[in-house]
């Protein structure tokens, strides 16, 4: 029988050999051939890719715009309701302020009671943001002060409000309730 004679493979020596191997291979530029149908399917798959990015872009800022509507709701609910239950605590503020204009005492144990019970309510609204207008001396303001009343009095100014018939109030620029005044012409 005869022997085959035995392929040779070629065996590097060192790892520097093999690595400068892998370098030239690599050195190499690959070329591909193409077929017109694998270019337009590539092309196909481009424009989907890109038309998912829009949406994707489309959809996150459609997300941020609701998360932005829905902080400014939420501010919008909370603001309307300090305001509500603000108003609806105005009147005990005209309640307390009469029943101080009762009493003609000022040694009065309830008085006394009264005042300070006044002053803690008054300091609880500016806490909150309450301020009262103010408005004797002032200029009328429309925006401010509801006119009931107009005397004619030639030591004050034209348009100047002279008495302030039931206090109103602002919460930061929003006017919660306004000052009705009697005016002079």
């Amino acid at each position: 029988m005869a022997k085959e004679p035995e392929e040779k493979k070629e065996i590097p020596e060192t790892p520097e050999e093999t690595a400068a191997e892998e370098t030239a291979e690599a050195a190499e530029p690959e070329t591909f051939t193409v077929t017109k149908e694998q270019m337009e399917k590539m092309e196909a798959v481009a424009k989907e890719l890109s038309e998912q990015q829009d949406k994707f872009l489309r959809l996150a800022a459609e997300y941020d715009n609701y998360r932005k509507r829905t902080a400014k709701e939420k501010e919008n609910i909370y603001a309307d309701a300090k305001i509500e239950t603000l108003t609806a605590m105005l009147p005990v503020y005209d309640n307390l302020e009469r029943a101080l204009a009762q009493f003609g005492d000022d040694d009065s144990p309830h008085r006394k009671g009264v005042e300070m019970i006044f002053t803690q309510f008054k300091e609880s609204l500016s806490r909150l943001g309450v301020s009262p207008i103010d408005a004797v001396g002032q200029p009328f303001d429309p925006e401010k002060h509801n006119a009931v009343m107009h005397i004619e009095d030639d030591a004050v100014g034209e348009n100047t409000v002279v008495e302030v018939l039931q206090q109103g109030f602002t919460l930061g620029d929003k006017v919660l309730r306004f000052a009705i005044v009697k005016v002079a012409n």
